[in-house]
């Protein structure tokens, strides 16, 4: 794997504390170089973001969140039922444990995670939670594209590269949760699986409602 190390880019400091730098050590031995330059870019557009709507937060916690916010996609982390976004989460949440962090702070780095492909939700929790999901947003879909200058944009890039992305990162997604196809049902992730799987079968919430147990 071949990754870049640095201490700031677009003019970001990238956190090096005990727990940030471990937490990038779990990235590495368990995730992939595509994920990681992800996740990087993620945590560097977020903190941007931050900065351009003047939102306080807190940058260690934001950085753990970026790291561990795909980490369920990869074995090592990935349940056999849960959705990729909550083992991810609960895996963020049990590091950070080891570390004696308070518990409202997990709380916060597990919304931050298990929330940040929930649209229309998360953009309205706190800052780090609305922040992610706006980094990811920027990197995944280029949501507010045009708030980022092309100075940033070709110097985050260039340390973190995009490698294809738009032709890995749904195949990337769909590896995650491929054997469990059945945990996309009411999110984002059910198109991933229309998109990769032909003549893929959506359960459908109106079906659900009118094949319950129920007379009437």
């Amino acid at each position: 794997m071949i990754i870049n190390r640095l201490n700031t880019v677009a003019g970001i400091q990238i956190p090096d504390s005990t727990i940030a730098t471990q937490a990038t050590e779990l990235l590495l031995e368990h995730g992939t170089e595509f994920i990681y330059n992800h996740s990087l870019r993620v945590f560097l557009f977020s903190s941007l973001n931050a900065q351009r709507r003047n939102l306080a937060h807190d940058s260690e916690l934001l950085y753990v969140a970026s790291v561990f916010h795909d980490l369920g996609l990869v074995p090592h982390y990935s349940s056999p039922d849960l959705r990729f976004e909550v083992d991810g989460a609960n895996a963020a949440r049990d590091f950070l444990k080891g570390h004696g962090i308070a518990p409202d702070k997990l709380q916060l780095v597990w919304d931050t995670i298990a929330l940040h492909t929930t649209i229309g939700i998360a953009e309205h929790k706190e800052n780090e939670v609305a922040l992610m999901y706006s980094g990811v947003g920027l990197d995944v879909m280029g949501e507010g594209y045009e708030h980022l200058s092309a100075g940033h944009r070709e110097e985050i890039v260039k340390a973190f590269p995009r490698d294809n992305f738009k032709q890995k990162i749904i195949p990337t997604f769909f590896g995650g949760f491929e054997h469990k196809t059945e945990t996309t049902f009411g999110n984002i992730k059910a198109d991933v699986c229309a998109y990769m799987i032909p003549n893929f079968h959506r359960k459908n919430f109106c079906d659900c409602i009118l094949h319950s147990p129920w007379s009437e």
